[in-house]
């Protein structure tokens, strides 16, 4: 069954396409409900997203050993994220991840639940873990500040784009100047047949206001920055989604093989795009270097200080300094290239840290 927000029923609401999809893009004024969302006095509705659950005593040792991330002596309440990768080290999913003491949260995209349960259940084996899809049960409510009326339920924290412990940046920015720290972001789990109440006398923002931050603070997202030959060094997802030196699991040759020996074959990179025309060109456009095609528009919005703004995953070959242009049909749209991922390991400022995203204090 198709989902549907009962927020969709507030004054103005127009539902969202794509991943987005049964939960409103707007409310009438994307703009001032973005504005409103970066400053902390909005929050968004993020309830088609998917839950997941894992319980049992074996569960954080059983992830560990499945995923990129360390979770083995994750804390309770304290925020991660994990990826489940190929043996060619591809990007199959990509989970948010709290632990709340008893039962550890898998937060991903809505189409994502259901494979991603049925994948876990295939790999219990004689271990102590139960996984289910209680997405219906539970609705997911974005924010860029703690919310103070809900102190009290689970959240997940951001860990971008702080270095995880035993992760590395690919980027050419120290973190202390990265864009992402200008998004604090914070996703709250609310029963679902709660959600209305617990939203009632708060301002609405639409899933465009949290993409537009989103793209802004260079946070990759799975479905949109990903295809079926991602690995997450072209996404600079090893700051927060990967552990260099934990024990084995799937696809970590790959990782380990790129991250000493190579650089990723593509990189991404945020582009801003020239404002005269007065429409976004779609994501999936080819993107050019001249007559070159050199990648594909990943995300695209309408930033409420920047403008037109998109990322892109494009050859690492490209010159930085490269005008490109992305074409949707006939219509050109020049876009200026900021690096993301650098394409020389020479430029890199990446390093491992201590940092784990912890509760809100």
């Amino acid at each position: 069954m198709t989902y549907k927000s009962p927020l969709l029923s507030r004054p103005g609401a127009v539902e969202g396409g794509g991943e987005d999809s049964g939960v409103a893009a707007h409310y009438g004024e994307p703009l001032r409900e973005q504005r409103a969302l970066a400053a902390g006095t909005a929050v968004v509705d993020l309830s088609y997203r998917g839950v997941v659950t894992v319980t049992g005593p074996d569960r954080l040792s059983w992830l560990n050993t499945l995923s990129s991330q360390q979770l083995t002596n994750l804390q309770p309440r304290v925020s991660s994220e994990l990826l489940l990768l190929t043996i060619q080290g591809r990007i199959e999913f990509d989970a948010r991840v709290v632990d709340d003491g008893e039962t550890t949260w898998l937060l991903v995209e809505g189409a994502e639940a259901a494979p991603l349960a049925e994948w876990l259940d295939k790999m219990r084996f004689m271990l102590r873990v139960e996984v289910a899809d209680v997405s219906a049960d539970w609705a997911v409510v974005g924010s860029t500040k703690p919310v103070d009326a809900w102190s009290g339920r689970l959240v997940w924290e951001d860990p971008w784009p702080h270095i995880g412990v035993g992760g590395y940046s690919y980027s050419v920015v120290e973190e202390s100047s990265h864009p992402g720290l200008e998004r604090p972001w914070f996703e709250y789990l609310i029963p679902a047949d709660e959600l209305e109440a617990a939203v009632e006398g708060m301002a609405l923002a639409g899933s465009l206001a949290a993409e537009a931050l989103r793209i802004a603070a260079w946070r990759p997202r799975l479905g949109a920055e990903t295809d079926e030959k991602t690995i997450p060094h072209e996404l600079d997802l090893l700051r927060t989604s990967v552990h260099l030196s934990k024990g084995c699991y799937k696809g970590q040759e790959t990782i380990a093989r790129v991250h000493n020996l190579g650089h990723p074959p593509r990189r991404l990179v945020f582009l801003q795009l020239d404002g005269s025309q007065h429409t976004l060109p779609a994501p999936g456009s080819v993107v050019f270097a001249g007559e070159r095609k050199v990648g594909t528009l990943t995300s695209v919005a309408q930033h409420f200080e920047m403008g037109a703004v998109g990322l892109a995953l494009i050859k690492r070959s490209v010159d930085p300094q490269e005008v490109l242009t992305v074409l949707d049909g006939e219509e050109p749209y020049p876009a200026a290239q900021e690096v993301i991922v650098a394409p020389d390991a020479g430029q890199v400022v990446g390093r491992q840290t201590g940092f784990l995203k912890g509760p809100h204090r």
